[in-house]
């Protein structure tokens, strides 16, 4: 049995969006998702999401960042873009930061990768005694 025979790889039927993308092709795109029921009609009884898009200049290159806007409107959203950019933004860099003082602050033990022990994993090389 392999792993793609556990892979459940289903639709939600009742949790169906169609999907617009929506750009002023200056700043940024933006998603508005509207709710549909299975019969692809439009579902009256949820609200439509809005999803920002944008990028940032990294060392890497572009770093694409997805933020919801919460809003009632297109107008709604269109309006609380900026702010909602801004935010989404402020949220990835604090995330990046996280994730790198965690990377620095892993101990290294006699055995795991990087310490250097030949034969334990490590990547260092042969130690000779005279």
């Amino acid at each position: 049995m392999s792993e793609l025979d556990d892979l459940k790889a289903e639709m939600d039927a009742a949790n169906l969006y169609t999907e617009t993308i929506v750009t002023d092709r200056k700043m940024g795109a933006m998603r508005v998702l509207k709710p549909i029921t299975a019969d692809g009609e439009p579902d009256l009884t949820r609200k439509s999401l809005f999803m920002g898009e944008v990028q940032i200049m990294t060392q890497m290159g572009p770093l694409p960042i997805s933020f919801e806007i919460e809003a009632d409107t297109m107008a709604e959203a269109v309006a609380k873009y900026g702010e909602s950019a801004k935010l989404g933004v402020q949220k990835t860099i604090e995330r990046l930061q996280q994730m790198r003082r965690d990377a620095a602050s892993k101990i290294v033990t006699p055995g795991s990768p990087g310490f250097g022990v030949p034969g334990m994993g490590g990547t260092g090389g042969k130690i000779q005694m005279p």
